[in-house]
């Protein structure tokens, strides 16, 4: 690979980080405005409000970029980019066409598992470093929370890998099978369920709940600092969505692909949307959990129920061999 396609690759994966995200923020300005009667959103700028996100880029501009006088400066400045730059390196990592990612790697489904769980670690540092009592807080639910939800991940998706027998994301989509609908739902549910608490969103959003600790780990953060954890926010949506729909739903592979292999992209995009969909649904339907009902659900619900995944996996490989 010549150093120029490197270059378009790391362009290609950067421009997407910075777009897609914003497409699934005014999609969930939209999506909630709809589902519960906000009206704010609906009219910035005129017709269906395109201009909100507008709105909040130059409002976030305009604030002041404030770091406390007793934070640990160099680790508070630095943990927006620890949160947002691992969604970059796993959207390089995701296949979105038949020709692969922008960054073909072996082991993909690992290095992609490996690059989210860094991202957490920004909203550790953010806590940690604010020297603010709700941050701490804030810090500390984030990593009893990201613990125990990383196991279900894990296990849910080694159930789709051993299905498939590759550890490529490429390999699982060329092994998908509609019959996988069936075969890995209890995996996909356990997955989509771990994911929304992996990316601290409702109603497991305990470690940033605004009306029990401020805003958790991002309480001191102001101006553009504040925006980039936004950002990662809705990249971290982003990539679930599509990882969800190269797993379970056949990435790229639909009507027309054999044909226009272009129109790959254009499915992994309309069944992430889907996805995404969903995890805004889920954030304007259901209450905030308690941090012992979070996890009662990891521990005693999720991880059984993604072994007994994993283990009627193992028998349909064992037997269809």
């Amino acid at each position: 690979m010549s150093e120029l396609e490197v270059l378009a690759r790391s362009l290609g994966a950067l421009l997407a980080v910075l777009v897609l995200p914003l497409v699934a923020g005014y999609g969930e300005h939209k999506v909630m405005a709809h589902m519960q009667g906000r009206l704010g959103p609906m009219y910035a700028g005129g017709f269906h409000g395109w201009a909100q996100l507008v709105a909040d880029g130059v409002k976030f501009v305009q604030k002041e970029d404030i770091t406390p006088a007793a934070a640990d400066r160099r680790v508070f400045r630095l943990a927006p980019a620890v949160a947002l730059v691992p969604y970059v390196l796993a959207i390089a990592l995701l296949p979105m066409h038949p020709a692969g990612a922008l960054a073909e790697v072996p082991g993909s489904v690992l290095a992609v598992l490996a690059v989210t769980g860094v991202g957490a670690l920004g909203t550790l540092m953010a806590g940690w470093a604010s020297a603010n009592k709700y941050a701490l807080i804030g810090a500390m639910r984030s990593a009893a929370q990201l613990i125990s939800y990383e196991l279900p991940i894990v296990l849910a998706v080694a159930s789709v890998a051993m299905a498939a027998g590759s550890l490529s994301l490429s390999g699982v989509v060329l092994a998908w099978h509609p019959a996988w609908l069936l075969w890995q739902v209890v995996g996909a549910v356990v997955f989509l369920v771990a994911a929304v608490a992996e990316l601290q969103r409702p109603p497991f959003d305990a470690p940033i709940a605004d009306s029990e600790v401020v805003m958790g780990p991002w309480t001191e953060y102001s101006g553009l600092r504040f925006a980039f954890f936004m950002l990662a926010e809705y990249a971290g949506i982003v990539v679930m969505s599509v990882l969800f729909a190269v797993l379970y739903l056949g990435g790229w592979r639909g009507v027309g692909v054999d044909a226009v292999p272009a129109l790959g992209v254009l499915w992994v995009l309309a069944k992430a949307g889907g996805v995404a969909f969903v995890l805004i649904w889920v954030r304007v339907s259901w209450p905030r959990l308690r941090e012992d009902q979070l996890q009662h659900l990891a521990w005693a619900r999720l991880v059984p129920l993604a072994l007994l995944q994993l283990a009627v996996t193992a028998v349909g490989v064992v037997v269809t061999a």
